[in-house]
């Protein structure tokens, strides 16, 4: 056997999964507003109402690891959507229930919505690992071969904490996508090589970091949790660049046979100061930063 065949060989002997390393649980609620029971309140009822609200949603809007943010949808998929970053499922669903609980909610039906766990993966460290610990002999799966996984994992978790555990960023505009890897029967991402889905993901990442300083990305893995394998989040002051940068990478070969997207939606940041101002038909300006 030549040298390529025995590389082919320890390549497939080799798991296909590559290692994540996973950080914030995230939701998504978009949400309706019924305008007609709304307006149907005297205006004293009203006030207090959007005051019970924005108080309880200013706590949640504080920078940390338990933070929530209020847009203003565009278009017809709903009027609000909610992000909520918090440490684990549990805190979410005590985000949730917290706004359930306010005299807002009756006026508010949830369209859909989107749960996710913020996900670095790791392409590059994962073939250098698992070729590393086959060096030394070591059998997938064993338990040799988890307790090295995890040292590996444990360090990136420590360099990559920031991005693992973010803020909701400052800027003014969200566009929030979920999205899959094709796997039909001629077209299958799961079924290439992990080297050469680590090579179409390098390329694909190159074109997100030119624009660095324009836009902040977050992706989050929902594989198990929702209906699709990964939601997107794009932070923004100017919502053009949203289109460019999707319109490019959709000539990026990972994206162009391999992407499958669902619905887009982009809201516009309100503070939870300006949601009685918002509720009153004007969209309140964001403090200066």
């Amino acid at each position: 056997m030549n040298t390529g065949k025995i590389e082919e060989a320890v390549e497939a002997a080799l798991p296909a999964v590559p290692l994540t390393v996973e950080g914030s649980s995230v939701l998504h609620q978009m949400l309706r507003f019924r305008w007609t029971q709304w307006r149907a309140l005297d205006s004293g009822r009203r006030r207090e109402i959007a005051a019970e609200a924005a108080s309880a949603l200013e706590q949640m809007e504080q920078p940390g690891r338990k933070q929530s943010a209020v847009y203003s949808l565009l278009g017809h998929k709903g009027d609000l959507l909610l992000v909520h970053f918090r440490e684990d499922f549990e805190e979410l669903n005590q985000a949730e229930l917290r706004l359930k609980n306010l005299a807002l909610w009756e006026f508010l039906e949830e369209t859909t919505s989107y749960l996710s766990i913020v996900e670095l993966g790791l392409y590059e460290s994962s073939a250098k690992t698992y070729s590393m610990l086959a060096e030394r002999g070591l059998e997938p799966g064993t338990v040799e071969w988890k307790q090295a996984v995890e040292e590996v994992l444990d360090r990136q978790r420590k360099a990559m904490a920031p991005r693992l555990w973010p803020e909701i960023p400052p800027a003014r505009y969200l566009c929030f996508y979920p999205m899959d890897r094709k796997r039909g029967e001629a077209i299958n991402w799961y079924q290439l090589p992990m080297a050469e889905r680590q090579r179409q993901m390098h390329e694909h990442g190159m074109i997100g970091r030119r624009y660095a300083g324009e836009v902040r990305q977050i992706i989050s893995g929902s594989i198990g949790f929702d209906d699709w394998e990964w939601g997107v989040d794009l932070f923004a002051d100017e919502p053009l660049v949203f289109k460019k940068l999707i319109y490019e990478m959709r000539f990026d070969q990972v994206s162009a046979v391999y992407a499958a997207f669902g619905s887009f939606y982009v809201g516009v940041r309100v503070p939870a100061s300006g949601l009685g101002e918002l509720l009153d038909g004007s969209l309140p300006e964001m403090a200066a930063r």
